[in-house]
């Protein structure tokens, strides 16, 4: 390849200037995350300090949320993320200052620093640390992030004062599984455990996955010219699958209750969907047909003519009003759902009206979780469902117990309200307006509804 042999002086010269220039750009941009983590562990320790000398029984938990929280609804980000930075912050800056260090002057990368960090996790002593450090950023200073990885985890084992097998009892502490939603009405579900037993699922669900496909390899090649299409589904597909049925139909025979509770307890999602996006027989993306505009209207939903226009595409389901998904499952959860609740929307605004089901029940709940979605804190995601409903003002002076005084809470941030500076006023349509300890003022609204809409139409539609 002599692409580059061919270069002009000139275009050489741009690609050596060009070089230096992103060098130089990267170093600053490490100097300055080392200055943010410096900044935040600071943060954690100002918390800390007011907690010890106002003598908080918590050991300073509340405190440490609270700045969190000033802090996050100021960058607009999650009070929880900004507690996770504060404290990956702190461990870097008190327990590996040398890595710090060197990160801010520029010499190695965040990315580097937190390969580093997550090696040496282990020794307590701050002698073994400081001496894993040093021989670290002299390799960090030359290698990239993913080979230091290895040789870091390799260097770390000489300082370790606990055996493999008492860290991985430590460790067994840490397993759980989380989902984390992705883009198309995807999703990802991770686990983290004992390795055995890890490898051990996934090599199951591989044995699983060849046997399905070599049967039904045979089964069609004997089934002659009249039969169904072969199952052309991958391996990594049929790994998927069989994972999604072993989960969602399976009885868990060890840890299962005297009573075989755990093999009556069936998956839970909430899905919200425009009922003109259930009930359209096209394709999920295929236009309205023309024919008939399924028309909402704040007392009832039927079909009609509209003097408005429709969107020429409905939009999607969501999953726990985050998510979208596609209609054909949403169709599927919709015929086997025990019952639905109606969310009336005005037709022009798209703002929510009212809940209600043919047969009332808890209504405002449903009201309320319809409308909020998820906590109410700035920043926060938490689905509602799985949220408090407090009163802003309490009932026990005199609150009333209505949509225009309640609203959804996480946990986390219904003591936050409760038990820190942080103060709320509900204003008209659900508008929440947050004073933080500082004096600043944050809005939280309602997010709009998952609902079709209609704009006044330039030429009348004739019924």
């Amino acid at each position: 390849m002599t692409a580059l042999l061919d270069a002009t002086d000139t275009q050489m010269a741009m690609l050596a200037d060009l070089v230096a220039s992103l060098e130089a750009a990267e170093a600053t941009l490490s100097s300055m995350h080392a200055a943010r983590d410096g900044m935040l562990a600071m943060a954690g320790r100002l918390a800390i300090d007011i907690a010890r000398e106002a003598a908080h029984p918590d050991q300073g938990d509340m405190a440490i949320r609270t700045v969190a929280a000033e802090i996050g609804a100021a960058q607009h980000l999650s009070d929880r993320t900004i507690e996770r930075r504060m404290a990956d912050a702190s461990w870097l800056v008190e327990r590996f200052p040398s890595v710090w260090e060197a990160q801010g002057a520029g010499r190695i990368s965040g990315a580097h620093a937190r390969v580093m960090v997550d090696a040496g996790a282990h020794p307590d002593d701050a002698a073994d640390r400081r001496a894993y450090a040093a021989e670290a950023v002299a390799i960090a200073e030359t290698e990239s992030p993913n080979r230091l990885r290895r040789l870091a985890r390799r260097l770390a084992e000489r300082f370790q004062e606990r055996t493999v097998s008492e860290r991985h009892r430590e460790a067994r502490k840490g397993r759980r599984v989380w989902a984390r939603d992705l883009d198309d009405g995807m999703a990802e579900l991770g686990t983290r455990g004992p390795a055995a037993l890890i490898h051990g699922m996934f090599d199951r669900l591989s044995q699983m996955a060849h046997a399905v496909k070599k049967d039904n390899a045979h089964a069609a090649r004997d089934a002659g010219p009249d039969a169904p299409p072969a199952d052309e589904r991958t391996i990594d597909q049929l790994r998927a699958d069989l994972l999604a049925d072993l989960l969602l139909t399976g009885t868990p025979a060890g840890h299962d209750t005297t009573d075989g509770l755990l093999g009556e307890i069936r998956a839970r999602v909430e899905v919200s969907v425009p009922v003109m996006s259930l009930m359209s027989l096209m394709d999920d993306d295929r236009d309205v047909p023309d024919a008939a505009a399924f028309v909402r209207t704040p007392g009832d939903v039927g079909c009609g003519r509209s003097g408005g226009s429709l969107p020429s595409v409905l939009p999607p389901a969501l999953l726990d009003g985050t998510t979208p998904i596609d209609i054909t499952t949403a169709r599927r959860l919709a015929g086997s759902a025990m019952g639905w609740d109606r969310v009336l929307t005005h037709p022009i605004s798209g703002a929510l009206l009212a809940v209600d089901r043919y047969r009332p029940s808890e209504q405002l709940r449903r009201h309320l979780r319809a409308r909020d979605q998820r906590c109410r804190f700035p920043g926060c995601g938490i689905v509602a469902r799985k949220c408090d409903l407090d009163h802003n003002h309490a009932a026990s002076t005199g609150g009333a117990t209505t949509d225009v005084n309640l609203a959804a809470f996480c946990r986390r941030h219904h003591m936050l309200k409760h038990h820190s500076p942080w103060h709320v006023e509900q204003r008209a349509g659900g508008v929440l307006e947050w004073t933080s300890p500082t004096g600043r003022s944050y809005v939280d609204r309602p997010p709009p509804q998952n609902t079709v809409t209609f704009t006044e139409s330039a030429v009348p539609v004739p019924f």
